[in-house]
């Protein structure tokens, strides 16, 4: 299987700390890749220079066979890279559709000019795009909600429309960040059984960091742990649940013995 993602000893430094540590990474394609580690490990950071949200102290990041370090995040948005949020970040007041036609702004092949002038071939795209927004929220579950405010949803509608946005750029590379915190146990395995479509019936290569283990555990097809910003282990869930310096990372070592 073809790689998609890698990183070679990318590190980003805050003054003198190092929230990511010279961290090699491989992502291969249509894998669904967790990323976990204690509070503080660094993941969201590691988020964070793949997507172009931070510039890297130092290191490579190349995707699709293409060296993207330091991108900005639009530039790696336009390369087909998406990510959500641990917050959200949606628009509140604007309906559902609205806010998923947002995500649609990076397809538009039409000049900004012709836009504004409202020209047929403007008004075809958008229509087409419109169309593309709806086809969207009905594959998530969302299509009978959107007319709705967003900020009328629930917490969980709320998380799955975040996941919607993100899909409407039309990413190779989907990063989700925590996708499950704060649902009840009925979101949690709506949002997984989401996730897995995404991947199997969009062929999205998706990473995700998380940190409800049984959502990792039964979601991810291999894991990899930071702490501290550096990578003390990757493997398949089954290895990553046994590994001692793992339990160690979570537990601290006096507890884990």
């Amino acid at each position: 299987m073809s790689t998609i993602l890698e990183t070679r000893k990318l590190s980003k430094y805050f003054g003198g700390l190092a929230a990511v540590n010279q961290v090699d990474l491989d992502i291969a394609d249509l894998e669904i890749l967790g990323l976990i580690g204690p509070n503080g490990a660094g993941k969201t950071t590691l988020f964070n220079l793949i997507s172009g949200f931070f510039p890297s102290t130092s290191g490579k990041v190349t995707f699709c066979g293409r060296d993207i370090t330091n991108l900005k995040a639009h530039n790696t948005a336009q390369l087909g890279i998406s990510r959500t949020f641990q917050a959200s970040t949606l628009f509140m007041k604007l309906s559902v559709i609205d806010n998923v036609f947002t995500g649609c702004h990076l397809g538009y092949r039409t000049s900004m000019w012709k836009r504004l002038l409202r020209m047929p071939s403007a008004l075809e795209e958008e229509n087409m795009l419109k169309h593309k927004a709806i086809e969207l929220l009905d594959f998530m579950g969302l299509a009978s909600l959107r007319g709705e405010i967003a900020g009328n949803l629930t917490h969980g509608q709320q998380r799955v429309l975040g996941v919607c946005v993100a899909l409407a750029t039309n990413p190779k590379l989907l990063l989700l960040d925590e996708p499950v915190t704060g649902m009840n146990p009925s979101e949690t395995l709506t949002m997984v059984s989401l996730i897995r479509q995404i991947r199997d019936d969009m062929g999205v290569t998706i990473m995700l960091v998380e940190h409800d283990m049984k959502v990792v555990m039964n979601l991810c097809e291999r894991i990899v742990v930071l702490s501290y910003g550096h990578k003390i282990a990757e493997g398949l869930p089954a290895e990553i649940k046994e590994n001692k310096e793992v339990i160690e990372a979570y537990l601290g070592k006096e507890e884990a013995e």
